[in-house]
């Protein structure tokens, strides 16, 4: 690595960067330089062990020989190829890999290039195949406080999160919202899925009886809410939405973005809860975050319903230049391949007990009032300071950074969802960072 990238820039004014705090960060930088498997290195040299699987993406851990071996000898082969009306074979060859991985009936994807456009994508499949069987009247969309999905318009209009939409304007019209499912007063410290809160799958019930079925095209879900907070769905939860849907003639969409490709300890969350959407929005796993790239799953039927017309038409007017980029598609394949060398898509299962202990071994700790788990994520929920929400969550994020570990918070919530590769001994090292961090703040 030259010595230029090695150091902190003289001046940071001109990156104006995404979800930061960019006035604190720019006095006091925290810069990463290299990576490698579970470790990154910052530009004083330190060893940083990686907590969040980067920005819950790095699933296989850093900087791994297949996937970059497959991107060095791609981008030598072949760098680009236009997806309108043309292909290139690793694209169609990455569909076919997906396909075989994802939950029976769901047989065909289509690539994006981040979590945002996968679920730009299937709001609008939802919407199109319903005017493509002649139930045009079906264009409402219903979301869930609290949900993200992603920062487009169609994903911050459905997701529920108050910070990303309130700057906005009015957003898209006809959505409306399922509420949330955390119920500290009730599921405090559960160890995994919480037993109480599946009733409230039965809002739905009352937002079709408010708006008629005959109106709503889609309900989009996380099975694990992962941005606001790791907010887990009570037991049964999942299925009443599912049977709600069917019985309604609604699609279901699972945004898998965070809990697709193994964190949970399965494929996929529809795997680990044995319910299967009609949609499912992927990313970030699917390449390992390696090179951005997002797929949409989607159900043979409704994929069908759009292959109708004249041949030399097109179906779904829709797509992006860098749709199945050849490069994404290469760290793709060479993601799979280290994902099933592994057995990192269902590694978590075996790591969970251990991590679940761990993980409940903080209560107790200064500040600390619940514990959330599932698979290989957890979350640490802290008394806000009051007056000053987030303040005291943001103060473990940096002193953690500094000790030499990577949390993320949202608001006063940690969240941990390690790299799959984690081994015991640094479970407890990343749970120690964070026990001598909560005792040393306020």
């Amino acid at each position: 690595m030259s010595n230029r990238l090695k150091v902190t820039p003289n001046d940071l004014s001109a990156f104006w960067m995404p979800f930061t705090a960019n006035r604190q960060f720019k006095q006091a930088p925290r810069m990463m330089v290299s990576a490698k498997d579970m470790h990154y290195t910052t530009s004083d040299g330190r060893k940083v062990l990686d907590g969040t699987a980067g920005l819950w993406c790095v699933n296989a851990g850093h900087c791994r020989p297949k996937i970059t071996e497959a991107i060095q000898h791609q981008a030598a082969e072949l760098d680009y190829a236009p997806a309108f009306q043309m292909g290139h074979p690793i694209v169609f060859e990455l569909a076919n890999r997906l396909v075989d991985l994802a939950p029976k009936g769901m047989d065909h994807v289509f690539f994006t290039n981040s979590g945002s456009e996968s679920v730009e994508t299937a709001l609008k499949m939802a919407i199109a195949y319903h005017r493509a069987r002649g139930e045009g009247s079906r264009t409402r969309l219903i979301g869930r406080e609290r949900g993200y999905h992603g920062v487009n318009f169609g994903g911050i209009s459905v997701g529920g999160i108050v910070t990303n939409r309130k700057m906005f304007g009015t957003l898209l019209g006809g959505v409306d919202h399922m509420p949330h499912t955390h119920l500290p007063e009730k599921n405090a410290f559960t160890k995994g899925v919480p037993e109480h809160g599946a009733e409230l799958a039965n809002e739905l019930e009352r937002i079709v009886a408010l708006h008629d079925a005959s109106t709503i095209a889609a309900v989009i879900v996380e099975p694990v809410a992962g941005s606001t907070g790791v907010i887990l769905p009570p037991k049964g939860y999942l299925q009443k939405l599912r049977e709600i849907c069917t019985k309604h003639g609604i699609l279901l969409i699972f945004d898998e973005v965070i809990t697709g490709f193994g964190r949970l300890g399965t494929p996929f969350a529809a795997d680990y809860f044995g319910v299967t959407p009609d949609i499912m929005t992927t990313a970030k796993g699917v390449s390992n975050g390696v090179i951005p790239m997002g797929a949409v799953f989607v159900k043979k039927e409704i994929h069908d319903a759009f292959m109708t017309g004249p041949e030399h038409m097109i179906e779904f007017f829709h797509g992006y230049t860098y749709s199945g980029n050849p490069i994404a598609c290469a760290a793709a394949l060479g993601t799979l391949d280290t994902y099933k060398e592994e057995g990192l898509l269902t590694r978590g299962e075996e790591l969970a007990p251990y991590w679940e202990d761990a993980l409940h071994s903080l209560k107790g700790e200064p500040n600390v009032i619940d514990i959330r788990n599932i698979g290989l994520i957890g979350a640490i929920e802290l008394a806000p300071i009051a007056g000053q929400p987030t303040k005291r969550a943001f103060s473990a994020f940096v002193k953690a950074f500094e000790r030499g570990a990577l949390i993320r918070t949202t608001g006063d919530i940690i969240a941990l969802s390690p790299p799959l590769i984690i081994t015991k001994g640094q479970i407890n090292e990343l749970i120690d960072h964070v026990r001598d961090v909560l005792r040393s703040i306020d």
